[in-house]
């Protein structure tokens, strides 16, 4: 048996389970703890320990989160903690620098509001968390970036570390599980049917339902296409209850309720993406890899996303989708009309996305690159312990010194 590796995310780190189990088949052991619903992992035969934290500023759940995941490290014999997320990147590298037994790997998955944002609110934070990044940093035996422009931001703020430093392309695309998922989910014109979108043009999003996602950029786009179209319908897929002061509002969204449709999270986007004529994805903020966006163009749809670092990861502009400047309804609103007006463009657009998924973003291929990262990780503790215990034995030796 391998190594042990504990993955640690937040409430989604469920949509991670494909990526676990392939590292299991590779001859790890492996475990998780999360934010999130335990039952996903416990049917996928996955030891998970839950433990809570809060996404947004709130200094006390912080300090005990760091508690728990310094207990939960202690607990586990560990010997690889990678942390994905926001808040679990900077307590875990924390939470495991008092044991030299753990190397704790961060995956930067995107910069997020922090970091985007040009708010007092976001500035005034920004100044608090890059030492805390800093100091992260220096805990971490490697940080992962999802995309170039994350890495080079990290690097010319001076936010990295001594350790390693890796570009790997996200959690990887099960794209055999997907497929599988989307055949066994309700018939396209079935769930179209259900969903009262019979002839409708339909144009579906999947993301948290909060301003930073462009979700009012998205309505106010909506509300212009809906008088160039009025068969065009909007499905809004995710969560919204649990997005806090960021939330979309009801008054907001009522505004629209003749041409979107808010269905809260759903367990079958596959069949969604499956029934919908485009994708739109109008992010405000610079992203790590938009899984999102990933499985809409392995479901072979055009895609309309923001001109940002993790959509341009996945988007060539005119290639396999538009790419719009954020917070312009106007220009987000034109894209659209145009994509749905011409049927041959779209399919164009739609026809390159499910190739470029399977050859850059599949399980196997990010597997493998994430084996290598750990398997270096594992060869470095091996050398370090090494040396220890040879300082130590020359110590008690003969010929070494007493302390």
């Amino acid at each position: 048996m391998k190594a042990h590796l504990l993955f640690i995310g937040g409430e989604d780190h469920h949509l991670r389970i494909p990526f676990i189990l392939a590292l299991r088949d590779k001859g790890y052991r492996v475990s998780a703890a999360a934010s999130g619903d335990l039952r996903p992992f416990q049917l996928a035969g996955i030891e998970f320990r839950r433990f809570h934290f809060s996404r947004f500023v709130d200094p006390l759940s912080d300090w005990r989160a760091l508690q728990a995941l310094r207990l939960l490290l202690r607990a586990a014999d560990v010997d690889i903690a990678h942390a994905f997320d926001t808040k679990p990147g900077l307590l875990a590298p924390f939470a495991g620098r008092a044991d030299r037994a753990i190397s704790v790997i961060r995956t930067i998955n995107g910069r997020g509001w922090l970091y985007s944002s040009t708010s007092l609110g976001a500035l005034a934070l920004r100044a608090l968390y890059r030492p805390l990044q800093r100091f992260a940093a220096t805990c971490a035996a490697a940080t992962v970036f999802q995309n170039q422009a994350d890495q080079a931001f990290f690097e010319r703020n001076r936010l990295l570390g001594k350790g390693e430093s890796v570009l790997i392309p996200g959690s990887g695309i099960d794209v055999e599980g997907f497929d599988l998922a989307r055949a066994r989910g309700v018939p396209r014109e079935r769930l179209r049917q259900e969903l009262g979108l019979t002839n409708a043009e339909v144009i579906l999003t999947v993301a948290r339902v909060t301003r930073q996602k462009g979700i009012c950029t998205l309505l106010e786009a909506a509300a212009l296409v809906h008088k160039a179209r009025p068969s065009a319908k909007f499905l809004i897929v995710g969560p919204r209850d649990t997005e806090g002061p960021f939330a979309i509002r009801d008054t907001e969204l009522h505004k629209h309720a003749g041409y979107v449709t808010a269905l809260g999270p759903r367990a079958d986007v596959p069949a969604l993406l499956a029934c919908a004529d485009l994708f739109v994805f109008p992010t405000e903020y610079a992203e790590g890899l938009p899984r999102a966006l990933m499985e809409a163009a392995l479901c072979g749809l055009p895609i309309i996303t923001t001109d940002l670092p993790g959509c341009r990861e996945v988007i060539r502009d005119g290639w396999n989708g538009y790419l719009v400047r954020p917070r312009r309804p106007d220009a987000l609103a034109e894209k659209i009309i145009q994509v749905l007006a011409n049927s041959r463009e779209a399919a164009r657009l739609a026809v390159r996305g499910p190739d470029l998924i399977r050859q850059k973003f599949s399980l196997e291929e990010i597997v493998e690159q994430h084996c290598r990262l750990y398997d270096r990780q594992l060869a470095q503790r091996g050398k370090q312990h090494s040396a220890i215990a040879g300082a130590e034995l020359g110590c008690l030796s003969p010929g070494g010194k007493s302390s």
